[in-house]
């Protein structure tokens, strides 16, 4: 049977292959972000990679919580496996529901009812070439275009009216 003297680096190895902590500041210039982290028992880890997933990217604030790992529990080189941050999480998700989210209000929220809510605090900017929409469009508000708007193959801005009486009467239809 081995004793506990053989068996101790074994045991600290195994101790340091996860640990958690919190972000002190995060470095997003480079390909692969980097956090400062602080680890449990206030060990601070500069540099240490983010592995995020592939296609999402998020620059954590101060104070959100990670698991980091280190490879054969060396600590010398370390990657941040998740950060969540318990602060702005949305808690109103129902089963099978998912949101993308942030630290201001503004979200992306994928119900289960079909809908797709987004709500921004400023606003929403779409780039894009043409955007496309099938079904109908409601809107609350006011439509505002610098550019001409075409309606039905008539020109708001260029459209005229035959049939025009003065006084009350009313016109005919667009040309």
């Amino acid at each position: 049977m081995p004793d506990n003297n053989m068996l101790a680096p074994l045991a600290r190895r195994i101790s340091n292959l996860l640990a958690r902590g919190s972000v002190l500041a995060a470095n997003s210039a480079s390909k692969l972000q980097s956090l400062q982290v602080r680890l449990l028992a206030s060990e601070v880890k500069d540099a240490i990679e983010h592995l995020e997933p592939f296609g999402f990217t998020a620059k954590p604030m101060p104070g959100a919580e990670v698991v980091a790992g280190f490879m054969d529990g060396d600590r010398s080189h370390g990657v941040v496996l998740v950060v969540a941050d318990r602060r702005y999480r949305l808690r109103t998700l129902e089963d099978g529901e998912v949101a993308l989210y942030d630290a201001l209000g503004n979200y992306v929220h994928f119900k289960k009812t079909g809908t797709l809510a987004i709500k921004a605090t400023t606003s929403v900017a779409i780039e894009a070439p043409l955007v496309t929409i099938t079904g109908n469009l409601q809107v609350t508000g006011t439509i505002t275009s610098p550019t001409d708007v075409v309606g039905g193959g008539k020109s708001l801005k260029t459209h005229t009216h035959s049939g025009v009486q003065p006084g009350a009467g009313s016109t005919g239809q667009p040309n």
